[in-house]
């Protein structure tokens, strides 16, 4: 069992993220967070768009070996256009760096957003004016 953490984003970035959801849906759309650990918490500062990512009805999927040399990049966020936060054994394969971020339809609250570790725990997400 890991050692359990926050996950700290502002509001904006939360926001920037959903209307990202709204414009791809009914495709599933991805980004990578960038940011820091810093003790228990993992705080997001950015978002970048992952190089040759495809978005399907279903899937978003970016070749892993594609992503930029950047030691600053602490996961990935995707949707999830059912509205299910579920993550999904497909989801855990392509899991990449400390967290992985799912954000379900309707993508409109804090309520609409889950993480998890690579372990599949939860995490609390905090989310910042």
């Amino acid at each position: 069992m890991a050692k359990t953490v926050n996950v700290s984003i502002s509001k904006d970035l939360l926001d920037t993220i959903f209307e990202s959801a709204k414009t791809l849906y009914p495709r599933e759309t991805v980004l990578l967070l960038r940011g820091k650990k810093k003790k228990d918490t993992i705080e997001i500062t950015d978002l970048l768009v992952p190089p040759f990512a495809t978005y399907g009805v279903g899937f978003a999927n970016t070749p892993l070996h594609m992503l930029p040399m950047d030691f600053s990049l602490v996961g990935m966020v995707h949707s999830h256009p059912s509205g299910d936060k579920s993550a999904s054994d497909v989801d855990f394969n392509h899991f990449f760096g400390r967290v992985m971020m799912i954000v379900g339809y309707p993508y409109e609250s804090q309520q609409d957003v889950v993480a998890y570790n690579c372990y599949g725990e939860k995490l609390t997400v905090l989310v910042n004016a």
